[in-house]
């Protein structure tokens, strides 16, 4: 795999995890008492949730890295499946196998998540064992950038990674999620805000499968 293209691949990821994490926020309930009820909560919602979509905008910064972008998506999940539209780059999980395609160069790169990679693609997953891997913590509450009482979360990981802490924003009445911040190692901060979403989108499984008909001239690198 090129160099540019494992780069996006691998932020293409990262945004999703940021989504991922954002999205499960819907189980949060004006009478939560700690971030583990909340956790919880969202856990359980998401899991029923029957499928979800949502448009985003995506900030990135960091001084040491020269990195200052937005741009705007849109990500579709069902259980442990997803797929990620981005301005240059189209990811399909089905679960088990990858497939990220590359408008510009044309390139669809084919793996198979696994471990720590697949625990950062995994909604599910990432939900279902922040008990073991992140310390939550309820922080309290603040207002929205649309004005609206929300709480304020804190995920800190028990082990040392890419990842320094997650910080999510839900509002109160509406289980809405506001915003999500990623502060990782190499003092990169991600930045997502959800503009629309919708629950109950089933989905088919083929939806979260690439179809090489739909992109007939696109060459295939099979990572597997």
């Amino acid at each position: 795999m090129k160099r540019e293209t494992k780069l996006k691949v691998y932020r293409a990821l990262a945004i999703f995890t940021l989504l991922a994490a954002l999205l499960c926020g819907f189980g949060l309930r004006g009478r939560a008492q700690n971030a583990e009820t909340v956790l919880d909560n969202a856990a359980a919602v998401y899991q029923h949730s029957n499928g979800i979509t949502a448009d985003f905008t995506m900030h990135t910064r960091s001084e040491q890295q020269r990195v200052n972008e937005s741009f705007e998506g849109k990500i579709q999940m069902k259980g442990d499946k997803f797929t990620l539209v981005t301005p240059d780059m189209r990811i399909w999980f089905d679960g088990k196998t990858q497939w990220a395609y590359m408008e510009r160069s044309d390139e669809v790169n084919v793996t198979n998540p696994e471990g720590e990679e697949l625990q950062l693609t995994n909604p599910a997953v990432l939900l279902n064992t922040y008990k073991k891997g992140f310390k939550a913590t309820l922080k309290g509450e603040s207002t929205s950038t649309n004005g609206k009482a929300a709480y304020d979360i804190e995920l800190i990981p028990q082990k040392k990674g890419d990842i320094v802490k997650i910080e999510l924003q839900v509002e109160k009445a509406t289980s809405f999620p506001s915003s999500i911040v990623v502060t990782a190692k190499n003092n990169l901060v991600s930045t997502v805000r959800i503009s629309n979403f919708k629950t109950g989108v089933n989905q088919p499984d083929s939806f979260f499968v690439f179809n090489r008909t739909d992109f007939p001239d696109a060459e295939i690198v099979d990572l597997r």
